[in-house]
């Protein structure tokens, strides 16, 4: 089957699940009435019930997602599982990014007025890393990081994970040696990779999800533990929170028409703190007591920054 064929086809699997889960029960007529209506896809013809069927199975397959019938009353299909759809797995990942894709997909006439995100070298290299994964075969990788100038070569490397942060992807890697321990490297710092014909043995007491445990975004450190972290945050920047979750173990604790107070299990590294500053004046760490310090020192060499005097550009400088 071709790439422009399965894309196609997907698109039609992904408006399948849209369509049930938005009517949350649904019988096979209105399906077809809703298929029919879509004369992009049906081109007006009807949806064959065998069709159908053979979509359910292949979503189940792909997302998941189990398309159930309540086999009587109405005898309405309804996801089983559509919980899942909002969760934060790989599943779930490719459900949305499809999402969108399908809703794209016909905004040519339009596309000056849709503006995107760039991800930087995730067209470069993640295909390569991911074929690596799936074949376990190692990697040799020019780096080049951005705390100094010197280029690096990586060989013989085995790629364990990918990671998506802030709009750049990364990969963890390690060398199978006495001492080394997996690293992490910025996709939009690799200068050169190649997939090399070597194999590995993907380690079977190694998990990506513990390796990130407690931590947000990229930057591991042993120095951290994880701790109860509590902050409080004014009414109207709590909603961000509610919305889009800092990390996991987030709960809201105490909640009035001036601020929230939310607590964290986690591992309050870098990555952590700048999340929390990037809120401003709206947010106060309350605990723990090292971690209120941290922040007001950070806070502090900010001010200074901008206590200070610098020889002040012109407006016509600034604006050439």
């Amino acid at each position: 089957m071709s790439y422009s064929i399965q894309q196609n086809l997907v698109g039609k699997y992904v408006w399948l699940i849209e369509t049930i889960y938005r009517a949350k029960r649904i019988t096979f007529k209105e399906i077809n009435e809703r298929w029919r209506d879509n004369v992009d896809m049906s081109g007006g013809e009807d949806l064959p019930l065998r069709t159908f069927n053979n979509w359910r199975y292949a979503i189940q397959d792909m997302f998941g997602l189990f398309i159930e019938n309540e086999r009587c009353g109405g005898y309405r299909y309804y996801i089983e599982n559509e919980e899942d759809i909002n969760d934060n797995g790989l599943r779930s990942w490719i459900y949305s990014t499809y999402c969108v894709s399908n809703a794209l997909a016909g905004c040519q006439s339009i596309k000056s007025r849709i503006l995107l995100e760039d991800v930087p070298s995730g067209q470069i290299f993640l295909h390569a890393i991911i074929d690596a994964m799936k074949e376990n075969r190692t990697l040799n990788i020019t780096y080049k990081s951005y705390l100094g100038n010197e280029e690096k070569s990586y060989t013989s490397v085995h790629p364990l994970c990918i990671k998506l942060f802030r709009q750049r992807w990364y990969v963890v890697v390690r060398y199978d040696k006495p001492g080394y321990s997996p690293w992490i490297c910025a996709l939009d710092r690799i200068l050169s990779l190649e997939k090399t014909e070597e194999t590995f043995t993907m380690p079977k007491d190694w998990d990506a999800e513990e390796f990130f445990d407690g931590f947000i975004g990229v930057l591991r450190s042993d120095d951290y533990d994880k701790e109860m972290v509590k902050i409080k945050i004014s009414e109207d920047q709590a909603n961000y929170l509610r919305s889009l979750k800092i990390h996991e173990s987030q709960e809201e604790v105490e909640r009035n028409e001036d601020f929230s107070i939310f607590t964290y299990f986690l591992r309050p590294t870098y990555d952590f703190q700048q999340e929390l500053l990037k809120h401003g004046e709206s947010l106060e760490v309350l605990g723990p007591q090292w971690l209120r310090d941290e922040m007001r020192g950070r806070i502090e060499k900010m001010f200074k920054l901008y206590n200070s005097s610098p020889e002040v550009a012109s407006t016509s400088e600034l604006e050439g």
